[in-house]
């Protein structure tokens, strides 16, 4: 008995059509002009703005050489690096924390029991309402009168803890459910649990939503260390107002400002730059995943052809 084989079919690709927009109309030769227009002045704007701050920065003697000499030392490069690995040190703990109890909270928020879910509600709209400094403020100064001696670093983590944690609650919850509820459905027809279907189907994809969100609020948190030398830490900001007192180099504080700022501007790009990196890798990894199910269709249809 002779296999009957059924020939190749080959595929019709479909004529592109032009893509129009469907959200905004194509501006017109007139529209264009103006935009360019409103460019070109908001450009110039921006330019002249940038080049009379230099111009003061100048005739004030920001730029003058006995205010630029103090980073030639080495005992404040030393402040400096120390300043900024404390800021770091804060950042990186708080983070972590901050992250945990997130998804602790947003484990609650989501959870079909209402003893967790309405406690962790109120604590969430608790926390992300209180100002930051208000929880530095308590934890560094108020607990000396409940008998407790909390130091700047731990002041500083548990601040930004208790108020990005409440952020990150928010931020899981929303990805979770921003995910189809027919992918949960269809986890449950294929008896899987809650907690299987959370772990499996849905937070692998809320993940990939919920990043840019996530390296946002870190950006935040990184730069809310700053607030630690309102309660005596040890931090970037902190170092720099002291080395900004020094009358050997004419109080060198628009310098140092300066400085302190390319240092925060790049830590963040570069989180930024890992965010991109990362979400680059999770996308590759999750359509590499989705491909032999492709390919298993493609040849459970060929098997089935070659079989009539």
């Amino acid at each position: 008995m002779t296999a009957v084989l059924s020939p190749p079919v080959k595929s019709r690709k479909k004529p592109r059509t032009p893509t129009t927009s469907v959200l905004f109309d194509v501006p017109g030769p007139r529209a264009r002009r103006r935009n360019l227009l409103i460019g070109v002045v908001g450009s110039a704007v921006i330019l002249g703005a940038l080049l009379y701050v230099v111009y003061r920065f100048n005739e004030t003697g920001q730029f003058s050489g006995t205010k630029w000499e103090i980073f030639e030392y080495k005992q404040p490069q030393l402040t400096i690096l120390e300043g900024f690995l404390n800021t770091l040190k804060a950042a990186g703990i708080a983070a972590v924390l901050a992250l945990l109890l997130g998804v602790g909270l947003a484990t609650a928020r989501v959870s079909d029991h209402a003893w967790l879910r309405i406690p962790s509600f109120w604590f969430v709209e608790v926390f992300r309402a209180v100002p930051l400094v208000l929880l530095m403020f308590l934890f560094y100064y108020g607990t000396p009168s409940l008998g407790l001696r909390v130091s700047p670093l731990w002041a500083v983590v548990l601040g930004l803890t208790l108020y990005n944690g409440s952020v990150f609650a928010e931020l899981f919850r929303a990805g979770i459910a921003s995910v189809p509820r027919g992918q949960s459905e269809a986890a449950y027809a294929l008896g899987l649990r809650k907690t299987q279907m959370m772990t499996s189907v849905v937070v692998p994809q809320a993940v990939r939503v919920m990043l840019p969100a996530i390296i946002s609020q870190l950006v935040v948190l990184l730069k809310d260390t700053a607030l630690g030398f309102l309660v005596t830490y040890d931090e970037l900001l902190k170092q720099l107002k002291q080395l900004a007192t020094a009358p050997q180099f004419e109080y060198p504080l628009i310098p140092l400002v300066i400085v302190g700022g390319v240092i925060y501007v790049a830590t963040c790009l570069l989180l930024s730059w890992f965010a991109t990196w990362l979400e680059r890798r999770l996308s590759r990894k999750g359509s590499r995943s989705s491909a032999p199910t492709m390919d298993a269709k493609q040849d459970l249809g060929q098997g089935g052809a070659a079989a009539i």
